[in-house]
């Protein structure tokens, strides 16, 4: 899995790291009992303090996303939430809607992240 953080977004870095895992788990991309990196590597790799890998990873765990195991690190659970078909539907038809009124890639974003924060 490959980790891509945008320090100029709006969305806070452990945010950005959360919603990758949920994407890849949720398309199957890394399944239970996948190794996360370590909180230390995944930080220097992508030039973040590793209280924000942790506070990401911790944040996981409380979904119940990830297990964190000492001495094995970040696994994905085996009961991690897999299906999100029924979201990509409705996003698909948001896309659709948003193109018919022609609702710009960046007011489109800003308008689901307005939603998504109610």
């Amino acid at each position: 899995m490959i980790f891509r953080i945008d320090p100029t977004r709006d969305e806070p870095l452990y945010a950005q790291l959360v919603a990758q895992v949920h994407v890849a788990v949720a398309r199957g991309e890394v399944g239970a009992g996948y190794r996360l990196p370590s909180a230390r590597e995944l930080a220097t790799t992508l030039d973040l303090n590793m209280h924000t890998v942790l506070h990401a990873y911790q944040v996981l765990r409380d979904e119940g996303v990830i297990e964190l195991r000492r001495g094995r690190g970040a696994i994905v659970a085996a009961n991690a939430p897999r299906d999100l078909a029924h979201v990509q539907t409705a996003l698909a038809g948001f896309i659709r809607a948003a193109r018919d009124v022609g609702l710009s890639v960046e007011a489109a974003t800003m308008l689901l992240q307005a939603e998504m924060g109610r």
